[in-house]
């Protein structure tokens, strides 16, 4: 991960300032790939695109023409103050991102102060350092006030002088008087964000169950709606403990093979009736999409069945013309054929074996009269 002290007995985290997420460690990272491209300097494009707090992204022009570069500390102008981000993407990829997510690049588009200085380093590490006290007041605060709301996170401008507290509810939340207690309590400005529940887990972060950081905290930001259906086409347990992610909601990567299966599909035959043979009726138990096979089982037998997508049609087009095969295997006349044939076959051996046993008779004889000559 390129974190400088993780395995050593320094101050961990990817910028030595606590643990690994808080540098952005492999955090919603861009590849530029096209950085290698020669473009002159007076048609560089000078919008950066700026890393916060958690993977928390944002643009901003570059109107002093400084050098910077990828992953350089940067001070940038907000409203009502100033902040440090660090650089996370530059060139004609900020064009385009910035053009994917809507915003134009317009005099609205705010500016880069400076190259961060040890000064500002320092005083901007001295106001995080309370984030997880005022985290845990603000959480006593809601309790007291009985709001509906859980307090997630708290993010403090560099300057000191304002906060972001980001909470999320499921529905709106009237805050004018948790916002009076923390501005009386904490005499700082106070902005309140909501978010959604699949955002405050890649805020927070973690494991998922394939053993790998969360999607949602390292690379994936459109968060779309995952429904029951994409579990059902995988043929997957209706669990919640196992569908479920660490937000509560149904994991992200349910949608990730689902087109894979949808096309899948198409070859595979609909069986919304039981399939009807002489051995009784067959009910579908499960589904092997890939393989191509369907299992099935009759009445209460617990034996399972394996047949091929073929099969199931011929065996539907039998039961619509009103006839039924004799299993699922094999017709009538198959079966028939294959018992005529057994039958044979066991009458073959049958003379043979007969065969075998008039061959050893007279050498059986022979070994008497020498034996009785020998008397």
């Amino acid at each position: 991960m390129g974190c400088e002290s993780c395995g050593t007995n320094g101050t961990a985290g990817c910028r030595n300032n606590g643990y690994c997420n808080s540098g952005g460690c492999s955090k919603l990272n861009v590849f530029n790939w096209l950085s290698n491209m020669d473009v002159p300097a007076l048609h560089r494009f000078d919008v950066f695109e700026v890393r916060f707090k958690n993977g928390r992204k944002d643009f901003f022009r570059n109107n002093n023409k400084l050098d910077i570069v990828t992953g350089d500390a940067i001070v940038v102008d907000v409203p009502n103050g100033h902040h440090i981000g660090y650089v996370s993407l530059q060139g004609e990829l900020v064009r385009l991102q910035m053009s994917k997510k809507g915003i134009e690049n317009d005099k609205n588009v705010r500016g880069i102060y400076r190259k961060a200085t040890h000064r500002d380093m320092e005083r901007w590490q001295e106001a995080r350092s309370q984030e997880s006290d005022i985290l845990l007041r603000t959480k006593e605060i809601v309790q007291d006030i009985k709001l509906d709301m859980k307090p997630t996170d708290v993010e403090f401008q560099a300057d000191g002088t304002k906060a972001i507290f980001f909470y999320s509810a499921e529905g709106r939340v009237d805050f004018r008087e948790l916002i009076r207690w923390l501005a009386g309590e904490f005499k700082i400005r106070i902005e309140m964000r909501q978010i959604s529940v699949r955002q405050e887990a890649g805020r927070i972060g973690g494991i998922g169950a394939c053993g790998r950081e969360l999607c949602c905290s390292t690379w994936l930001s459109d968060f779309k709606s995952v429904t029951t259906a994409a579990v059902r086409y995988q043929n997957l347990s209706l669990n919640p403990d196992k569908i479920s992610g660490q937000c509560g909601r149904l994991k992200c990567c349910l949608n990730y093979e689902l087109d894979t299966y949808t096309e899948a599909l198409k070859d595979i035959p609909d069986v919304e009736q039981a399939l009807i043979t002489q051995k009784g009726e067959a009910k579908l138990q499960k589904t092997d999409i890939f393989r191509k096979i369907l299992w099935f089982s009759y009445g209460d037998d617990n034996n399972w069945h394996s047949v091929g997508v073929e099969r199931v049609r011929q065996v539907q087009e039998m039961n619509k013309r009103g006839k039924k095969p004799f299993s699922l295997s094999e017709d009538k006349n198959e079966a028939s054929v294959i018992n005529s044939d057994l039958e044979e076959m066991e009458k073959n051996f049958s003379k043979r074996s007969k065969k075998k046993k008039r061959s050893k008779e007279p050498f059986r004889d022979k070994r008497k009269n020498f034996r009785e000559s020998s008397r």
